[in-house]
C-alpha cells in the first residue's frame, strides 16, 4: 500500500539552498511542516522552514535523529552523500530513492546507466589514472571537454582541452581524481525537460525549455522552447523513459544538447527541481516545487499547463558589486516577477535570485526579462 504523506505532516529536506527554499514555500502553502538539514545556519531554506538542523552530512546519527521527526525525506541538491540518504531511509521513506541519487550524482555512473540502456549521450571516455589519458582522448577526439566525475555543477570542474597535454594538466588541476573526457558537440541549442513521476507511476512534464548559459552557469530560460515539435516530442519521450528506467519518484530534470544536425543528446540528469524550471512558479498551474511536494508525498500530480509564455533570467552576485540593484527600475513592467533567495553575501558567480517575465510570446518574454535585468544596474 502506498504511504501517503498528508498536509499537516512533516517533510524533511536534505540541503538548504534556494531550491529547498522554494520547495518549502510550496509545501507550507499546502499545509505541510518542513525541517531542513545541512551543515550551515541561517540558510535560504532555514529562514522559512519550521526547523533548521545544522550538522555535517556525514554525521549519520544526526541524520537518523532528523529523520525521526519527519514523515518523508527528499533532497534539494544531488551532492548529499548516499550514506546520508540510506541512514534516513532506515527511519522514513526517502524520495527520490538513494539508488537514483547514487546514479545521478556521479558522471561516470550516470553516463554508464544511460548508455547501457540505449539513451543517446555525448561520446565519452573515463580516466582514472594518468597513463590512460592519451588513449581516452584519442578515442573521443580533440578538442574535447574534461569534467570531474563528481561534484560538478554550474560549470565547476569543467575545462576545454585541445591536446593530451592539456588533458593531463586539467586532470592534475582537478586533484588527479576520476574524470570524464567528452567529445565537443557541434551545438545548436541547450534544452531541458523538467518532469515528475508520482508514486502511482503517473508522469507529468513541463514541455521543452530553451536554455542559454554564460560561463557555464544558466543565464536564461525561455518556455516553451522555440524548436520543432518533433524535437520537443523526442525530448519528452526520452525524459519519460529515463524516469521509468530509474523507477523514479519526484521531480527530475534532463538536460539535452541539440546538435546542428538535429540530434538530441542527453547531457546531464538533475534528481531534483531545476533552475530551468523556476519560471513555472509564475507561469504554470502547478510549479515544479509543488509538483515535488505532491510526488514525494504520494499525492496525485498537478496540471503543468502553462498560462502564458515566459522567460527566466538568473541574478548572480556580480549585479551587487556596485551597490544594491535598482529593484524599482526592474519591476516597472507589471509582467515581471522578482524572486530573491535570502542569501546574505553576494559573490560574482553566486545565484542570488531570478526574474521571470510573462508575455504574449516567448520572444517578447525573453526581451522583457532581459530588459528588466539590465535595468537593475543602469545607474543615473
Amino acid at each position: 500500500m502506498t504511504q501517503v504523506i498528508l498536509p499537516g505532516q512533516t517533510i524533511g529536506v536534505l540541503g538548504s539552498g534556494q531550491l529547498g527554499r522554494m520547495l518549502t514555500l510550496a509545501a507550507r502553502r499546502m499545509g505541510y511542516r518542513v525541517h531542513t538539514f545541512s551543515p550551515d545556519q541561517d540558510t535560504p531554506t532555514g529562514q522559512i522552514a519550521d526547523v533548521e538542523i545544522a550538522a555535517p552530512y556525514d554525521d549519520l546519527d544526526a541524520i537518523r535523529a532528523f529523520a525521526r521527526h519527519v514523515d518523508v525525506v527528499t533532497f534539494e541538491f544531488e551532492n548529499v552523500p548516499v550514506e546520508a540518504a540510506a541512514a534516513a531511509a532506515e527511519i522514513v521513506p526517502v524520495r527520490p530513492s538513494g539508488r537514483a541519487l547514487h546514479i545521478t550524482q556521479q558522471r561516470v555512473r550516470e553516463k554508464a546507466f544511460l548508455s547501457a540502456r540505449g539513451f543517446p549521450v555525448v561520446p565519452f571516455a573515463t580516466v582514472r589514472t594518468k597513463d590512460t589519458i592519451d588513449a581516452a582522448l584519442a578515442l573521443v577526439g580533440a578538442p574535447a571537454i574534461v569534467k570531474t566525475a563528481a561534484f560538478g555543477y554550474d560549470g565547476k570542474g569543467q575545462q576545454r582541452v585541445a591536446s593530451a597535454q592539456d588533458a593531463e594538466r586539467a586532470w592534475q588541476q582537478f586533484g588527479e581524481q576520476e574524470i570524464v573526457i567528452e567529445r565537443l558537440v557541434d551545438l545548436r541549442l541547450e534544452l531541458s525537460v523538467v518532469a515528475a513521476r508520482g508514486m502511482d507511476g503517473d508522469i507529468a512534464h513541463f514541455g521543452t525549455l530553451e536554455n542559454s548559459h554564460r560561463h557555464h552557469i544558466l543565464d536564461l530560460t525561455v518556455a516553451p522552447a522555440q524548436v520543432d515539435a518533433a524535437v520537443s516530442s523526442e525530448a519528452v519521450r526520452l525524459t519519460r523513459a529515463i524516469l521509468m528506467e530509474l523507477d523514479y519518484v519526484g521531480v527530475l530534470c534532463v538536460e539535452f544538447f541539440l546538435t546542428r544536425r538535429g540530434t538530441l543528446l542527453v547531457n546531464e540528469l538533475a534528481p531534483r527541481p531545476h533552475n530551468s524550471g523556476h519560471y513555472s512558479i509564475d507561469a504554470c498551474i502547478t510549479s515544479q516545487f509543488e509538483q515535488q511536494v505532491r510526488a514525494v508525498c504520494g499525492l496525485p500530480l498537478g496540471s503543468t499547463a502553462q498560462l502564458r509564455p515566459a522567460a527566466m533570467a538568473n541574478l548572480l552576485g556580480v549585479l551587487w558589486m556596485d551597490g544594491e540593484p535598482d529593484w524599482t527600475a526592474a519591476l516597472k513592467s507589471s509582467d515581471v516577477k522578482l524572486h530573491l533567495y535570502g542569501k546574505t553575501a553576494a559573490r560574482p558567480r553566486r545565484k542570488m535570485g531570478h526574474l521571470t517575465a510573462l508575455a504574449e510570446s516567448a520572444d517578447l518574454a525573453r526581451s522583457s526579462v532581459l530588459a528588466a535585468r539590465a535595468a537593475l544596474t543602469r545607474r543615473t
